[in-house]
């Protein structure tokens, strides 16, 4: 019997080969649309979880209140995570880390500038990374070793095995090879390419030995992980992280109430952001959006095989009725038409793996993911298959139901038409479609304009032609020499250096008290510490006072501040003004203001910054002269990087293009929703092309009439097309207060944001409206100027 019935599926394919087209075609792009989103949401989610153990992980963050506001942090005291082994025996393993940024590897006349993590003994007991060679149980326990990834140990020592052999570091000490571990996959938080030990970090940085020796809960400098016993709950544990704080620092527990929680390891990727101190969603969003959107592309094109095929149920009245008279049972009807449902889609299935496999790589480079399909895996197989046959069934339910319902006495008489029980749903599925459609092309509209509203948003300070270069020891000693070099050349107009680059924030630091404080008011400023020539190089502008003057000994009680501290202080009058700070009740003087820089994000006010004075703060800036070419000027640069920072590659950036980088996330929404609408909107015309013919072949006899009665090529037109453009016109209206609700919603995060005006909507409904009329005007031009006289011949 199911013989019988793939046969006849497979000869109405072969019949109708237009039609089939059609059908396929539109099922296999959106199925490859739904897959490549699923491929992509299954990639996000699997972000970490390639570790044993990783539901056991945590990181601890501190909740505190912050400028009257509940805040969270990540950046812990060194001490915590020694603390919490020895209140919490829940805690199977703590750990703590620095922020994993980048060193200088040297080996021979290789030199490299990598990210890399500087982590206590038991971070490879919580993370276990798989090992090629070594002990990772005894890797951090010397002060002078390191442990490699694969691909940075290839680099360094080619295929040489690397156990044992020296790299130096940072051009300071040579540390030894104890470890070589698998590259970290690109589903990783982590993206460090090598591990030095915590006792490293502390040997070459008094203060950080310092914070250790004194068990300090002042400094917040550090990550801190830890990983539960077994069949240990978070829940269990909660309440003892929240005492860790009011007993080892009853201080910071008085004044900003804090308290440690901690973040689950699965989290971490897609719930980054938290309000009032608490996790609130973060990319998740983006997730379930994305998900949202291959479902609807999936059904648009589900609703052009359910249009198509019921708007062909005259073609097949007659075989129904043939089938029901000669015995068949409307269960059977039903089922040999979801059989060739699902022939359509086992066909669409395939090509849809096929669409999906030449779009990849494309949409990694568009995602900066790593997808691929697993052809592998038989998971994926099973889950294409329910995949193939839930699509199908879905396609091929309505037809199914809406065709087997016919009478046989009356479809043999031959008076079966496509009455309101046809059109009225087909209508309906048509208005679905398109504002599904137009939802999508009102959404990348609106996300385009926010970017573009605040790329044009002053950033405070002149990112043109301004280069930023990562600090370094040999570059620090040498600052001084090589600022003068480098002003020698005429190729640079001015340099400077800072703890912290233009277009980011390492630092906060709480203020104690100042004048106009309200009791139990707590303060924390953004802190960054410059050297000379910073505001003038970055081309921040002062609005009132004076910078500092380059005398150490007296700049360092001086401080300058921007709008946002001033504003968020209170100050009217802030120049000599008495902070004093938490660092011993150091007191520092307000001698001037200056504009505030967006040095976080451009979607969000400012942050209340101070400036303090440090000649030898770190990392370089400095900008090109008006008339140089920027290629060729640093080219003529680097042998002075080489001569004064000769350990480390010269490798430098654009503040420019570093800036641009903060809209990255907006522009790939907005490129992913463009696309993702552009292909539903192709989806749905395909379905309007479709109908269209069909519609104008059915009408073919009464427009020869009305051609020999005298009606013109624009009357007929009109008579074609009017019906699809009052459904295209409805979607317009529907699709506009829902797109409104969402992205409005979606708005609401930004404190710097556009107003959604009626334009928009406008100009949506005239795209669809525009791409509407072309779809369907080949079909109706086609049969409005067709010759008369072939219709009417057999009449």
């Amino acid at each position: 019997m199911f013989r019988n019935y793939f046969l006849t599926a497979w000869r109405n394919l072969q019949r109708n080969k237009a039609y089939s087209a059609l059908n396929i075609l539109g099922l296999a792009i959106g199925m490859a649309v739904a897959l490549l989103i699923g491929l992509w949401v299954q990639y996000q989610y699997s972000f970490d979880r390639f570790l044993p153990g990783y539901r056991q992980v945590y990181q601890a963050h501190i909740r505190f209140d912050r400028n009257g506001e509940t805040s969270e942090m990540m950046a812990t005291p060194l001490p915590l995570s020694i603390d919490l082994r020895k209140e919490i025996p829940e805690i199977r393993y703590a750990t703590h880390t620095d922020w994993m940024g980048n060193h200088d590897l040297l080996v021979g006349d290789k030199k490299f500038f990598l990210a890399g993590a500087q982590a206590d003994t038991d971070f490879f007991n919580i993370f276990r990374y798989p090992v090629l060679k070594g002990d990772l149980t005894t890797a951090l326990k010397e002060t002078y070793s390191i442990v490699l990834t694969e691909s940075t140990a290839r680099s360094l020592f080619g295929n040489a095995d690397a156990l044992g052999k020296a790299v130096r570091v940072d051009n300071q000490h040579d540390l030894i090879v104890k470890a070589v571990i698998r590259d970290l996959p690109p589903n990783s938080t982590f993206t460090f390419n090598y591990v030095i030990p915590f006792s490293y970090y502390m040997a070459t940085h008094d203060w950080v030995r310092r914070s250790y020796e004194t068990s300090s809960w002042d400094n917040n400098s550090f990550q801190t992980f830890v990983a539960l016993q077994p069949n240990v709950t978070y829940a269990q544990v909660e309440p003892k992280l929240k005492a860790i704080v009011k007993k080892y620092d009853p201080e910071g527990y008085r004044q900003a109430k804090a308290e440690i929680f901690c973040q689950a390891m699965t989290d971490w990727h897609l719930f980054s952001d938290f309000k009032d101190g608490r996790q609130d969603g973060g990319f998740i969003e983006y997730v379930r959006l994305f998900s949202l959107i291959g479902a609807l592309v999936l059904l648009i094109a589900c609703i052009n095989f359910m249009n198509l095929a019921t708007a062909r149920s005259e073609k097949r009245a007659r075989e129904v009725g043939v089938r029901k008279a000669i015995g068949s049972q409307r269960r059977d009807i039903i089922v040999q038409f979801l059989v060739e449902s699902l022939v359509i889609t086992f066909v669409a299935g395939f090509m849809a793996i096929t669409l999906t496999q030449l779009a990849i790589p494309a949409f990694n480079i568009l995602t900066r993911c790593s997808i691929h399909i697993p052809y592998e895996s038989l998971v994926f197989w099973g889950v294409m298959a329910v995949y193939i046959f839930a699509t199908g069934l879905l396609a091929g339910s309505r037809p199914a139901l809406f065709l087997s319902s016919f009478r046989p006495v009356i479809v043999l008489k031959g008076a079966a038409r496509a009455g309101r029980a046809a059109t009225l749903p087909r209508k309906a599925l048509v208005v679905l479609q398109f504002t599904c459609g137009v939802a999508l092309i009102i959404g990348t509209l609106l996300i385009y304009r926010q970017v573009q509203y605040v790329k044009a948003r002053p950033a405070g300070y002149d990112a043109n032609r301004l280069v930023l270069i990562d600090g370094s020891i040999d570059l620090n000693r040498n600052y001084a020499v090589l600022k003068s070099d480098l002003l020698a050349t005429r190729l640079v107009t001015s340099a400077t250096m800072s703890s912290s680059p233009v277009n980011e924030l390492w630092s906060w630091s709480g203020i104690k008290a100042w004048s106009g404080q309200i009791p139990a008011e707590t303060l924390g400023l953004a802190e960054v510490d410059i050297a000379d020539d910073y505001f003038s190089t970055l081309g921040i502008p002062f609005v009132a006072g004076k910078n500092f003057s380059g005398n150490l000994a007296a700049d360092s009680l001086n401080v300058i501040l921007n709008e946002s501290a001033v504003k968020r202080m209170r100050y009217k009058d802030p120049l000599g003004q008495t902070i004093t700070m938490y660092d011993h009740d150091k007191k520092i003087k307000v001698i001037g203001v200056v504009k505030d820089a967006l040095m976080l994000s451009p979607f969000q006010p400012a942050e209340p910054t101070m400036f303090v004075y440090d000649p030898n703060a770190g990392n370089l800036a400095f900008r090109l002269a008006p008339n140089a070419d920027m290629h060729e000027a640093m080219q003529k640069i680097a042998p002075l990087f080489n001569r004064y920072n000769p350990a480390y590659p010269f490798l430098y950036h654009f503040a420019d293009e570093s800036y641009a980088q903060k809209f990255q996330l907006e522009v790939l929404v907005g490129s992913l929703a463009g696309l993702f609408a552009g292909l539903a909107i192709f989806i749905s015309c395909l379905g309007l092309f479709g109908l269209s013919a069909y519609m104008a072949e059915q009408r073919t006899r009464e427009i020869g009439i009305r051609k020999v009665l005298g009606a013109s090529v624009t009357h007929l037109w009109l008579l074609l097309t009017r019906d699809f453009i009052v459904l295209v016109a409805i979607s317009c209206i529907v699709a506009s207060p829902l797109a409104y609700y969402f992205l409005h919603n979606w708005l609401q995060k930004y404190s710097y944001r556009i107003t959604i005006g009626p334009g928009v909507f406008l100009v949506a409904g005239a795209v669809a409206l525009v791409i509407t009329i072309l779809t369907i005007s080949f079909q109706a031009i086609k049969s409005a100027t067709a010759n008369p006289s072939r219709s009417l011949r057999s009449e």
